[in-house]
């Protein structure tokens, strides 16, 4: 699933090219991507058509286009949808769910195979649309507070992968880039929020934007062809992975085997070497007087 970077590409290139333009036609070719818009397909279309774009803007891995009339159309990829920019002349794409003819001759095309993705317009939603007010800045967000993060980081008994997936502590962080910033922090992603240093947790999420940070300049990270961006290239960060992916290989640390372990109905990639499990806690001992029977033979 395309993560906060991915999703920022993808939002800097409809920037480029949407805004300031009408939409002068919107065509809904498949229900099930307006699916969580209230009104239906017709609706959104209506809804829609006419309006102008005034600005791009994201929330972790949701976007959405700002228009004219204080709506915006909020959208996620999902598993497998793209936003693309194509000539009106070009060919329709197999999976082509929802099409936006703008002023210039080019549309805008959501296309998604898998259609987990999805757009619906939220009403007073072009600063922030109420639907994803919940959800936590990002640390690529100029407001981001790191020492916020790191005191509720430090609050929790539990892990720091779990954390760092919780999308009202921290947003934008997914599997790729949780594994990223864990192994070059050489912390463990089971080893409790509770137990880290207040250093350890802002060195933690500073590893996590610098790592996002990375992978925004290579074009995101692309496995198949189903992430490209607004003209359907794919990102390169995938060739820079240092955990995720990368069971069995060596660490590019200290040469030991990367392992993978389940996790939460996905996969978790570690260095065994690097990133040491936390220990179990110890158990209290017996109160004075009274015998322990888990010490007796």
């Amino acid at each position: 699933m395309p993560e906060l970077p991915e999703v920022e590409v993808v939002r800097r290139g409809l920037e480029r090219h949407v805004v300031g333009r009408r939409l002068a036609a919107v065509d809904v070719l498949h229900p099930r991507p307006v699916r969580r818009h209230p009104g239906g397909p017709d609706d959104f279309a209506a809804r829609t058509t006419g309006r102008t774009v005034l600005a791009v803007r994201r929330r972790g891995k949701y976007f959405w286009l700002a228009l004219d009339d204080g709506a915006a159309i909020l959208g996620h990829l999902g598993m497998s949808g793209q936003m693309l920019v194509q000539p009106a002349s070009a060919g329709d794409e197999r999976h082509l769910r929802v099409r936006f003819t703008l002023d210039d001759s080019q549309e805008l095309r959501f296309v998604d195979q898998r259609m987990f993705g999805g757009l619906l317009v939220a009403d007073d939603g072009a600063e922030l649309p109420p639907q994803i007010a919940h959800i936590a800045r990002d640390p690529l967000d100029p407001l981001f507070d790191d020492v916020a993060f790191a005191r509720r980081l430090r609050r929790r008994e539990v892990g720091l992968k779990r954390q760092l997936l919780d999308q009202t502590l921290v947003s934008g962080v997914g599997n790729i880039y949780a594994d990223e910033a864990l192994w070059r922090s050489r912390q463990h992603g089971d080893r409790p929020g509770a137990r880290l240093r207040q250093a350890e947790a802002l060195e933690l999420i500073g590893h996590a934007r610098a790592v996002m940070e990375a992978a925004l300049a290579e074009g995101g990270t692309s496995f198949d062809a189903l992430y490209v961006n607004v003209n359907g290239e794919s990102g390169y960060f995938d060739r820079a992975l240092h955990a995720y992916g990368q069971e069995g290989r060596p660490c590019a640390r200290c040469g030991t085997p990367i392992r993978r372990v389940a996790f939460m109905n996905r996969s978790s990639y570690f260095c065994p070497a690097c990133q040491r499990p936390p220990r179990a806690p110890r158990r209290p001992s017996a109160a004075p007087g009274r015998i322990d029977p888990t010490r007796q033979r």
